[in-house]
């Protein structure tokens, strides 16, 4: 059982809150440049995430101050640090890692702030440091320990093989994967994803997260990646993974997934390739649950960028209660309405709420930051207990000791 921090502790911790207001960021690129000096623990990161948009640092910045003001109250972080913990079993983050991180962040808490960083203070935030990385560290424990004892699972890095490769738009290929060892999987929970170690030559080994497309089966996973610009794993996976390919594979993780038996009717509201975890969502619910009410919304630019459109079809058709309703932002004129697409522009707040029943249904969004920002805030606006409102986003996490 983690010890509980000290008054004198959380009462110095709290009194840096200001501080890091001022020079948060600056610590947090400061203890970055010291974790990447070793390259064990820089391979353990997203580096697209360090960009020059700084986007990584920012989002780390904001969790740190978080962690310091909300430090009487950690009740407040509980959900924050279940998803952390999830993403550091998808990463493979193991005990050994923390101290690497706990030095980079005291020493960067000096070298910013100088004679301010006293002893005590730097004694307190290593205090609260470990308070905090033991609670990840025992919850990271149980989840590994539950995902090797699973039916199919297993530890580590598992080699997969591509068995098959699928066009689903002019961006998005679908990778049906399987166990080099001919071995079953872990039943995912829909909505959960995968995490690749990725050796693509002239670079050091990248990670990347990917959400599982498909329901779970016992056998196999689908991947549905998009190729983005200057993006050197889908680039790389879209150019060079063939059926035969081998991919080093950490076990399904991710606290963002359907429940084993929802309770109330299910909106499934999607923006690009944020349909991904959708898709599993939709598969998994139309084969095990036969009576749930699901609206599935989709928003995406025309035709060529509209992946699954045929199996998302075949679904609704073939199961009573599914709604699909696609938006094509800009329709192109060979793009039918009512065929290929059933409403022109971007899904709006106005339509979700006279469309949707707002005041029943669990809401699942997926997409890009900006779409998130609309929709989480326009179904809050619109009444939906913050409870029935789960979303999956893309890029570095907006919370404490994000990796």
């Amino acid at each position: 059982m983690t010890q509980s921090l000290s008054e004198r502790t959380i009462a110095l911790v709290k009194a840096t809150v200001p501080a890091l207001e001022a020079h948060g960021l600056d610590i947090v690129r400061e203890m970055y440049a010291r974790m990447f000096e070793n390259p064990e623990i820089r391979d353990l990161f997203n580096q697209s995430h360090q960009g020059a948009d700084g986007a990584q640092p920012r989002a780390l910045t904001g969790a740190i101050l978080a962690y310091a003001a909300n430090i009487d109250n950690l009740g407040a972080l509980a959900a924050a640090v279940e998803r952390i913990a999830q993403k550091h079993v998808g990463l493979q983050i193991l005990p050994e890692h923390y101290p690497h991180v706990a030095n980079a962040l005291l020493g960067a808490i000096k070298a910013v702030l100088g004679d301010a960083a006293t002893d005590e203070i730097l004694a307190a935030w290593g205090e609260a440091y470990w308070f905090l990385a033991n609670i990840l560290i025992s919850r990271e424990n149980n989840i590994y320990g539950e995902l090797a004892a699973a039916e199919g699972g297993w530890a580590g890095w598992r080699d997969f093989v591509i068995e098959k490769v699928q066009p689903e738009s002019a961006v998005i290929t679908s990778f049906i994967l399987r166990p080099a060892d001919g071995g079953g999987v872990i039943r995912h929970r829909p909505g959960q994803y995968l995490t690749f170690w990725l050796e693509i030559p002239g670079n050091p080994p990248i990670k990347r997260n990917y959400s599982i497309s498909s329901a779970p089966n016992g056998e196999y996973y689908r991947i549905s990646v998009k190729r983005e610009p200057m993006g050197l794993a889908s680039g790389w996976l879209h150019d060079h993974a063939t059926p035969g390919t081998v991919l080093k594979v950490a076990p399904p993780a991710g606290e963002f997934f359907l429940p084993e038996r929802p309770e109330r009717p299910v909106v499934l509201l999607s923006g690009g390739v944020g349909l991904t975890p959708m898709a599993a969502m939709l598969e998994s619910a139309a084969e095990r649950h036969a009576d749930l009410p699901i609206h599935y919304i989709h928003g995406t630019h025309d035709g060529t960028t509209h992946a699954m459109r045929a199996s998302v079809s075949a679904l609704a058709m073939a199961r009573p209660g599914i709604k699909v309703t696609t938006f094509y932002q800009t329709p192109r004129a060979e793009d039918v309405i009512g065929e290929h697409y059933d409403r022109a522009g971007l899904i709006d707040r106005d339509w979700l709420e006279s469309e949707t029943p707002i005041e029943q249904a669990d809401y699942f969004l997926c997409g890009p930051r900006p779409f998130l920002r609309t929709f989480v805030t326009a179904l809050s606006q619109a009444g939906v207990p913050a409870d029935r409102i789960h979303y999956e986003f893309f890029g570095p996490a907006d919370e404490l000791l994000a990796a």
